[in-house]
């Protein structure tokens, strides 16, 4: 489904969750529209109490009129432009975007590429794996996150504080490290620095770091730590 169809052209389907269009008219039961794209969409005073939305994106939809009671927005994603009803917690509401609470969350493997995750809070989070890839991380709480083997290229790390965060084989490639705390990591072994921006004011303290850490081979990039942060 593409933004190019109005809403109230669209009429309710029984299709695959993934595929599932926002019906024009009243429904029977619970909406189960897992996995679908919203982007963009006016979605008018649908009543989606109870629908099951995990994974929908839902970025720069506009939901102002919509009702949200009981309903599953575990994985969903926003971003700034979407709008939410008013007094709707949406921040803890189990979706992804910016100033997310999701402490604790399970995002193993999760491609989170490009996602605006500024101000979010991620302490203890599971990144093990995940792909983020040219995300916005700035300012972004990861106290205790699991992160190994997570894609961060390109990411912008700005002000991120990695307070005991396990960043073993970590991608950093080209990554914006501007005012980002990495002295508190729990481990960086095999993590790849190559690029990173911002990097030298880091560079002394992630040096110090223990050889086992420093002399560990990202299979991945095919370098060391130490490697990498001598450029």
């Amino acid at each position: 489904m593409t933004s190019a169809f109005p809403i109230t052209s669209l009429a309710f389907e029984r299709t695959t969750p993934e595929q599932q269009k926002p019906p024009a008219n009243s429904h029977e039961g619970p909406l189960d529209a897992r996995g679908a794209d919203w982007r963009n969409l006016q979605l008018g005073e649908l009543d989606l109490s109870k629908a099951r939305l995990c994974r929908v994106d839902l970025r720069g939809a506009d939901l102002h009129s919509c009702q949200f009671e009981g309903t599953d927005l575990r994985l969903a994603r926003y971003d700034r432009h979407t709008i939410w009803p008013h007094g709707f917690d949406f921040r803890s509401s189990g979706a992804i975007g910016p100033q997310a609470r999701l402490n604790g969350a399970f995002l193993n493997n999760a491609d989170l590429a490009g996602m605006d995750l500024e101000g979010a809070s991620l302490m203890g989070a599971y990144l093990s794996g995940a792909d983020l890839s040219g995300a916005c991380l700035r300012g972004a709480r990861l106290a205790g996150a699991d992160l190994r083997h997570a894609l961060l290229r390109g990411a912008l790390c700005e002000g991120t504080r990695f307070l005991n965060c396990q960043l073993d084989y970590v991608d950093f490639r080209h990554a914006e490290l501007k005012n980002s705390d990495l002295s508190g990591a729990s481990c960086i072994r095999g993590a790849d620095f190559s690029g990173a921006i911002d990097i030298d004011t880091l560079r002394g303290s992630l040096l110090g770091r223990a050889f086992q850490e420093l002399d560990c081979w990202n299979p991945l990039t095919r370098r060391t730590t130490r490697e990498s942060l001598h450029g």
